[in-house]
């Protein structure tokens, strides 16, 4: 983390009731820091906390070797959603530029998804290359005992917001998204030889591509099973 750069991701400020749900500040400065191109300062050295953009003293930063600073809000709607907001300001070649804004209204779940766009657009914006922390993954698990030790299962690419999407008593094989994230395609054992199904994530449909005696692998390749 040497040459990553210095960033300064200040805790978004909560207006709600209890403690906030989520800690949107620290999930943006994790992202960055797991890019490998940014170092986000630790919270204990932070020289002050703003909790929007015009309270960024950029000379505090700057000093430091900081040249942008991310700041946020999040708030709590009389319908129970959420209003995410995040503000990047330059606090080097231009002290105190706002550089990028957004907001997001979400619900309580799709906090961590918010903190990902957040992140996202931060990361586009210094670095010029598209952010990548909404991605989600599929992975297959296997657990040792138990009637079902295969498991298929897609996560954000934290490996936050997990959830099941099949379970097996036979080998499961080479996931592949669709182009559009709607659906995985992978390979199953469950009729006593190689199958290719394609199974919707939103409703748990599955439809059955191909079966044949030899092994049937790498659904990946032709995009017109989707």
């Amino acid at each position: 983390m040497d040459s990553a750069r210095p960033i300064g991701v200040v805790p978004f400020q909560w207006a709600g009731q209890g403690a906030a749900p989520e800690d949107v500040g620290g999930i943006v400065a994790a992202d960055l820091r797991n890019s490998g191109k940014f170092n986000p300062l630790d919270r204990s050295r932070l020289p002050q906390q703003p909790t929007s953009a015009q309270e960024v003293q950029p000379a505090a930063w700057s000093a430091l070797g900081i040249d942008a600073v991310v700041v946020g809000q999040v708030t709590q709607n009389p319908d129970g959603s959420y209003q995410v907001a995040y503000q990047l300001v330059d606090t080097g070649g231009a002290p105190g530029t706002t550089l990028a804004q957004g907001s997001f209204k979400v619900t309580k779940q799709y906090l961590r998804y918010a903190a990902h766009a957040a992140s996202d657009a931060v990361f586009e914006k210094l670095t010029g290359i598209k952010g990548a922390f909404r991605t989600r993954i599929a992975y297959v698990v296997q657990k040792n005992g138990g009637q079902y030790p295969y498991e298929l299962r897609v996560s954000d690419y934290d490996g936050y917001n997990q959830f099941l999407v099949h379970r097996s008593s036979q080998p499961l094989m080479s996931p592949a998204w669709s182009p559009d994230g709607s659906k995985l395609a992978y390979v199953t054992f469950e009729s006593g030889r190689s199958a290719l199904v394609v199974q919707t994530l939103a409703n748990a449909s599955v439809r059955q591509i191909a079966s044949f005696p030899q092994h049937n692998g790498a659904p990946g390749v032709l995009t017109g099973w989707f």
